[in-house]
């Protein structure tokens, strides 16, 4: 029965699915669970091992707590997506804390992290492939950084505005100044100054609706 409802799926997602035996797939199904996450939920609180979380639907946000409670987006996750971050328990490398939370109505599967741990210590497939997702992650957390630390404010924000721009297939971002500074790691007080400048060029409009590129060239000219 979990089989029949997971297996399909893991299938396509996972490459060592048809290596593994039945027994180890069949547990892996057993110990998974569908669960619908409401808008704006904490997932994984960085506390324990949640598990791997696979998103069927919706948009989770993985980010960083500082203690005086300041946080940096390192990344999202989308239809088709895999956090692995979220199961320590399986990557025993993870010692820093990463949340997560819902930033829409989120559908997903989520595998228990120690059965999950169990499976991959009896296949080291399983394990080669934790590591490779979790690495390939690092790649867009190490982005980040170098943006915080190593750019300045206008080119950051036009790299937002254009990959996000391009991830939804249109001009208008439906983002308020708040969401693209925490998405940005910055304050709203800033983004919104930077967001007056480039209205003032002509290269965006804002309004309540978000912001909307008007001259993509120009903000491409920015990134360079």
């Amino acid at each position: 029965m979990a089989q029949a409802m997971f297996g399909p799926v893991y299938r396509e997602i996972f490459p060592f699915w048809d290596d593994i035996s039945e027994g180890d797939r069949e547990y892996i199904c057993q110990n998974s669970l569908a669960l619908t996450y409401p808008k704006g939920s904490n997932i994984h609180d960085g506390t324990e091992c949640s598990g791997v979380i696979l998103v069927r639907s919706g948009s989770l946000r993985l980010y960083m707590m500082s203690e005086e409670g300041k946080d940096i987006t390192l990344y999202r996750l989308h239809s088709g997506d895999l956090c692995m971050l979220s199961a320590s328990c399986v990557i025993q490398a993870i010692t820093f804390d990463v949340l997560v939370d819902a930033e829409e109505n989120s559908e997903c599967y989520v595998i228990s992290g120690p059965a999950f741990a169990a499976v991959s210590e009896r296949n080291p497939k399983i394990k080669i492939f934790a590591l490779e997702t979790a690495v390939g992650r690092f790649s867009d957390v190490m982005w980040v950084m170098q943006q915080i630390l190593f750019m300045s404010m206008d080119k950051r924000l036009a790299i937002f505005l254009l990959d996000e721009s391009a991830r939804i297939g249109a001009d208008v971002i439906p983002l308020t100044h708040e969401q693209i500074a925490k998405y940005m790691g910055s304050a709203r007080e800033v983004v919104s100054r930077m967001l007056k400048y480039f209205a003032n060029e002509g290269i965006v409009q804002v309004s309540r609706k978000g912001v909307k590129i008007v001259d993509k060239r120009r903000l491409r000219e920015l990134v360079l």
